[in-house]
């Protein structure tokens, strides 16, 4: 089933849903009827983003959570070249820089220094 059509069937319930809160505080003295259109207003535009989003992710041709060009198991292609290979760390390393530093850079200048 497509996004846009479940986003479609949501929208009833959710509008209904709305009246019962509206109901149950406009039982307890809280928020009254007519105080409360707002909430209507505000329901009924995030359901026209979300639709307007679901129309612009199925007309790109993309499926949701993937990219172009990228694997279907989430991960690289077969084959392809380890860009940390070179410098001998493992495909999965966390590093917590973007580009990290290695100690022999310092070992080289005694003052420590970078050139």
């Amino acid at each position: 089933m497509s996004r846009y059509i479940m986003i479609r069937r949501l929208r009833g319930p959710a509008f209904l849903l709305l009246v019962g809160v509206n109901a149950l505080l406009a039982q307890s003295h809280i928020l009254g009827w007519g105080k409360s259109w707002p909430f209507y207003l505000i329901l009924a535009g995030l359901f026209a983003l979300a639709e307007r989003a679901a129309i612009a992710t199925e007309e790109s041709g993309y499926p949701q959570g993937q990219y172009p060009g990228s694997y279907p198991g989430g991960g690289p292609y077969p084959g392809a070249v380890n860009p940390n290979a070179a410098a001998g760390q493992s495909a999965a390393a966390p590093t917590s820089a973007m580009v990290p530093a290695h100690a022999q850079q310092y070992e080289k200048e005694p003052d420590g220094g970078q050139s």
